[in-house]
């Protein structure tokens, strides 16, 4: 394979989902193909219970597919060497809550093998970047939902990654902070990264995402760039200065000898989210500050500096890896409540020894009883009344 490959190649992916009999319960995801080119922002839409959080576990390698053929960076999605070089973002972020966002990020950079300087100076310009360097000093535990999401982002980004995962990576954001990752988004595109977004709030996805596929029901329903699944090609949009009335009378007088008497010539009406942010702007001007998370800076100094991506993923496409993303049909995949056989052995030999002891008091209990009962203790239960008798 060579660096023009897709990073990402699906075909005829297929997740079920079995119950404890292997009896079929739920098709998560049927037989879907796509493909994610390198330096492109590709959006992976659906509503709840499309199988986006699925298709994204398969290709993380937390999930073996049941059906269908899946690469990453041109090998098996389990397969080590590709892991350092993806960061992700889940729906909901799994970090330690007693930790604070310091010590949240030096670990993660512990955990791709950083230096303590290069830990240390990305912490720094991740915090700053996220809006978050004033409490860092916090627990997590702490934090507001959206204050978790920046801490999250910034978690996905301590080991800057060429490939980019992102699950609702705007859930619990306030509008300035959703146009923040957007730029984020587009900055890092800008730099050769590749990065697939999955949201179903589709002007986000509408707003960064160079090509899209909308799933439901685990099917592909449609795929496309913005352009061409946007398009409404039964209607027309002329944009020019401010017309006076006389003009726009004018305008709509020969629409109407066109026969396109249902036309209309208006100002244009901003979106909300433009609206709020000037105003947020202008109050920024103004010096008013804010409690909770600030306002974030550009994206971090580290993510800016030259990418030797195109170096990484040439080494990943060309090197051999240990196994090939191999096709799997049907039933020969291995099924997720299989690799649960060796856990149950773990655990009944740990439960073998902690009985040990047990049985151990339980043998000197009945050497005891064997002995016979002690005369001396019944006696005094008795009392001297009965020893009598």
């Amino acid at each position: 394979m060579t660096a023009t490959a897709p990073i990402v190649e699906a075909s005829g992916l297929t997740k079920v989902f079995r119950d404890f009999w292997r009896r079929p319960r739920v098709r998560a995801v049927d037989s879907i193909a796509f493909e994610i080119r390198r330096g492109e922002i590709f959006g992976l839409l659906g509503p709840n219970g499309s199988g986006k959080s699925t298709t994204i576990k398969m290709i993380l390698g937390l999930l073996h597919k049941t059906s269908g053929r899946l690469s990453v960076f041109g090998r098996a999605p389990d397969d080590v060497a590709v892991k350092k070089h993806i960061g992700f973002l889940p729906e909901e972020s799994y970090l330690y809550r007693f930790l604070d966002a310091r010590e949240t990020l030096d670990y993660y950079g512990k955990l791709f093998g950083l230096e303590a300087s290069v830990r240390k100076r990305r912490t720094d310009e991740l915090l700053q970047m996220v809006g978050l360097e004033r409490v860092a000093h916090r627990p997590i535990g702490e934090y507001s939902k959206g204050m978790m999401r920046r801490i999250g982002i910034a978690q996905a980004l301590v080991n800057d990654p060429e490939f980019l995962i992102l699950d609702e990576p705007t859930s619990g954001l306030d509008p300035l902070g959703t146009r923040q990752v957007k730029d984020l988004l587009l900055d890092l595109k800008s730099r050769g990264k590749t990065i697939l977004l999955s949201s179903h709030l589709l002007a986000d996805v509408e707003d960064v995402c160079d090509r899209m596929v909308i799933l439901y029901g685990g099917k592909v329903r449609a795929e496309g760039t913005s352009d061409e699944l946007l398009q409404d090609s039964g209607r027309s949009v002329i944009e020019t200065d401010r017309l006076d009335p006389e003009a726009a009378a004018a305008v709509q007088s020969v629409l109407a000898e066109r026969g396109l008497g249902d036309a209309t010539v208006a100002a244009p009406r901003q979106t909300l989210e433009h609206f709020f942010l000037d105003i947020v702007a202008r109050a920024q001007s103004e010096a008013t500050a804010t409690d909770g998370a600030r306002t974030g800076s550009g994206t971090a100094a580290f993510l800016r500096e030259e990418s030797t991506g195109d170096d990484v993923v040439q080494s990943l496409l060309e090197s051999p890896s240990g196994h090939e993303a191999a096709e799997v049909v049907g039933d020969e995949a291995p099924d997720d409540t299989e690799q649960a056989t060796d856990t149950h052995q773990v655990i009944g030999d740990l439960v073998d020894q902690e009985a040990a002891p047990d049985r151990a008091d339980s043998s000197a209990a009945a050497s005891e009883t064997e002995a016979g009962p002690d005369r001396g203790v019944i006696d005094d239960l008795l009392g001297d009344g009965d020893r009598g008798k």
